[in-house]
């Protein structure tokens, strides 16, 4: 499986913007699909999941509300909607596949994903 992630950018507080993970390599409707997120010094952490139907999300405490994922199965693609931005939301974003997962499921843990994208810079001024 191979995940390429894109539409990072540069915005101001405030703004939205929209990325995509498109995949490749295998059939995209038989895995659950995450978003996860880097900042500088810091972990990586949990943005937000889709089941493989697409019926199933599940979002980090502070996403809640701002930041929509979706996928389009008959696009191997898989998308994250971010809202009101603020600075702390900088970060290099990275879309993830769960192979393993059943048709509902949805992950938060990075150590149930199997592939990764090379990610993509989000940067939000103040």
């Amino acid at each position: 499986v191979q995940l390429q992630a894109s539409g990072g950018g540069l915005v101001q507080a405030g703004d939205s913007l929209g990325l995509s993970c498109v995949a490749s390599g295998s059939t995209f409707s038989n895995y659950a699909m995450g978003w996860f997120r880097q900042a500088p010094g810091k972990e990586r952490e949990f943005v937000a999941a889709i089941s493989r139907s697409g019926g199933g999300t599940e979002y980090e405490d502070s996403m809640k509300g701002r930041f929509t994922i979706s996928r389009n199965n008959a696009k191997s693609t898989m998308y994250l909607q971010m809202n009101s931005l603020k600075p702390e939301d900088t970060a290099v974003y990275y879309c993830a596949a769960d192979l393993a997962a059943t048709y509902f499921y949805t992950g938060s843990s990075r150590l149930e994903y199997d592939y990764w994208g090379q990610g993509t810079q989000v940067t939000v001024s103040s």
